[in-house]
């Protein structure tokens, strides 16, 4: 069965021979190559090289050499057809098939890209002939050198709409070839066929192997539109995948380790001239989920280096949104902001390479992009609005399709919050020693993580001492964060979790739902929980519990946290609120705790708890028992606090 060579290079540029070859063969990372024991016959010294830039394999104790089919055939013993299959359906591809109409088509993408590569030869041609000195002159003013106009195989279409035809048809190409290929426009009416570029500086666009897929053209008339044109879609070119320089940059992506991406051509060039090389650029869009998955194979963090006006941020934005669902550890995205109004080729020729230098090497990582994503601009006065970003935190970080990425997001992301808007940065503005609100140092980012404020003249990093009702309900807020966290505790023992006793009315009505919620749907994950608790209008309660004030004393409830850690601690939390039921000097050893974080008030803590423990077996039942009181409208003694 023959494949078509278009189908077998993208199959091959989809598939990560690292991730691949990585399932069977534990890989080092050595330089710009992967590095492992020979899967081929037994050695004590590695001696297997993987090399994903250029796409293939090698054995040198064995001499086993190949890419990613040959490594599946081998591995499982599969046909050239069979692994290609296999290889297709991992990379969500559909396998072309050997019909009359298939070959047809393969024939004809042949054909265009024959058709493309004579086109730009002859532009090429055109730029250095007379009629092309207008375009030479704006090349030059532009900053670019003669080799730089060679090496990117520059070219000009001439104002006269029809002489790229008749050097196409003297070529044997006819017209409709000219046409499916994007270079010749037939006007739907009828008439005559005429030139699909004219009097433009002509950019070449080549795919990953340097194959010329389409052209970008820049006009040269003051007021002529577009001021940019690509060539229409065609049975090769793509927009949203293809990607400007590509071919170029690989190569220097894969001595560098760096992809940058800018706006346009020139751009592009312009990096290259100053000896950025591994710049790339999308097609005149947004970049797209598919150029973000291409970049990734070129490097573990492209940095996304537009202009500095209002829309290149908004364009940053629209590229961290799409990103955020294919994040994996090690993969993300870096923003570099340039000075307002300026793109890569202004800094470059007003301040030059330093400059722009430092601007890639200041990067911000994408997870503060997407805080500012969220808060800039927001008016976050009220309670219901900062509940509102705390869901939309939620939201944005519940794209991620990696479990442990998502959790680390969330976990960034409502730090943030609980430093700028959460409780803790509520309770430095009440409760400040002046008795005045300190506005100015929170709800911006400001204060120290968790929101512990220091008192005026105290030590930096010092903590104030929380107020007896925070101190009374700080076990049944790491109790309710283990669940929200991981509602599964709560799905294993819905008695013992129904039964234990809150003093908080809130953290009461709280726990009576998730406990309805777990019932009905056991299989809830902490997303699906909180969302259903927000729906039901349960947000404050939430952020009261989903805090990094919370996790200081509790930090095995964080979501990350693995669930047999969790499980402990939420064991001794159970217990704990069990005792300091009807005993006051729990109570106060709790308090202790939560005050000055101690070692020697955990240990006295757990002193005291081990002892009532002995004293007393029966205080689980006691404990029982006073709750059936409880709910028969007696009150419990001890429960005077």
């Amino acid at each position: 069965m023959a494949f078509p060579p278009d189908f077998l290079d993208e199959l091959r540029s989809r598939v990560s021979l690292v991730d691949l070859i990585g399932r069977r063969v534990p890989l080092k990372k050595r330089g710009r190559e992967w590095v492992g024991l020979s899967p081929f016959q037994s050695e004590k010294t590695p001696s297997f090289t993987v090399v994903p830039d250029k796409g293939f394999f090698h054995c040198f104790s064995s001499g086993e050499h190949g890419d990613a089919i040959g490594w599946t055939m081998r591995m499982e013993g599969l046909s050239f057809p069979e692994a290609v299959e296999k290889l297709a359906g991992e990379a969500g591809l559909q396998v072309p098939r050997p019909t009359p109409e298939a070959k047809a088509e393969a024939e004809k993408r042949k054909s265009i890209s024959d058709a493309l590569e004579l086109a730009c030869q002859w532009f090429e041609r055109q730029l250095r002939a007379n009629w092309g000195e207008e375009a030479k002159d704006y090349l030059k003013r532009r900053g670019l050198s003669d080799d730089t106009v060679a090496r990117f195989r520059l070219g000009y279409a001439p104002n006269d709409r029809g002489v790229l035809l008749k050097h196409l048809q003297v070529n044997k190409i006819d017209l409709e070839l000219a046409a499916a290929a994007g270079l010749v426009k037939i006007p739907e009416g009828g008439g005559e066929p005429r030139d699909y570029f004219f009097n433009r500086v002509l950019f070449p666009i080549a795919d990953r192997q340097g194959r010329i897929i389409g052209f970008g053209g820049r006009t040269l008339e003051p007021d002529g539109k577009p001021k940019y044109l690509n060539t229409p879609e065609t049975a090769v070119f793509r927009k949203g995948r293809s990607l400007y320089n590509l071919d170029r940059a690989r190569k220097a992506a894969h001595e560098t380790g760096e992809i940058i991406v800018t706006e346009g051509y020139m751009d592009v060039i312009a990096l290259d001239q100053a000896g950025f090389a591994s710049a790339v650029a999308p097609l005149g869009t947004a970049v797209t989920e598919e150029q973000i998955a291409e970049l990734w194979r070129l490097a573990p963090e492209p940095v996304i280096c537009l202009d500095g006006d209002q829309a290149g941020q908004k364009a940053g934005t629209r590229v961290a949104e799409r990103a955020l669902p294919g994040l994996q550890a090690g993969r993300s995205l870096r923003f570099a902001t340039l000075p307002p109004g300026e793109d890569p080729d202004s800094l470059l020729r007003a301040q030059g390479a330093k400059a722009l230098r430092q601007v890639l090497d200041t990067a911000r990582p994408l997870s503060e992009l997407v805080w500012l994503m969220l808060t800039s601009g927001r008016d976050l006065a009220t309670p219901e609005r900062r509940a509102g970003l705390r869901q939309d935190i939620l939201r944005l970080t519940g794209s991620i399709l990696d479990e442990g990425v998502r959790a680390a997001y969330r976990e960034e992301l409502l730090a943030r919050y609980d430093e700028s808007y959460g409780f803790g940065s509520r309770r430095r503005k009440r409760w400040d020693g002046a008795g005045q609100s300190r506005r100015g140092e929170t709800g911006h980012g400001g204060g120290s993580r968790g929101g512990m404020a220091s008192r005026p003249g105290s030590p930096s990093g010092a903590f104030e001492r929380p107020p007896p009702m925070l101190l009374r309900r700080r076990p049944e807020q790491m109790l309710m964060a283990c669940v929200l966290n991981h509602p599964e505790l709560a799905a294993e023992d819905c008695e013992a979790f129904a039964a234990v006793p809150l003093s908080s009315g809130d953290f009461d009505r709280l726990r009576r739902t998730v406990a309805d919620l777990l019932a009905a749907q056991p299989d809830l994950d902490s997303v699906e929980l909180q969302g259903h608790l927000g729906h039901l209008g349960f947000t404050g309660s939430m952020t009261a519990v989903l805090n990094e004030a919370v996790y200081l004393h509790a930090p095995f409830a964080r979501a990350e946290k693995p669930l047999a850690e969790v499980r402990q601690g939420w064991r001794e939390l159970m217990e704990r609120l069990r005792i300091a039921q009807h005993d006051p000097e729990e109570i106060e050893a709790a308090r202790q705790l939560a005050s000055d974080m101690g070692e020697e008030a955990l240990e006295r803590l757990r002193a005291h708890q081990q002892l009532n423990q002995r004293q007393d077996p029966s205080l689980r039942s006691a404990g029982m028992a006073e709750r059936q009181e409880s709910d028969a409208g007696v009150e419990p003694a001890g429960r005077g606090e």
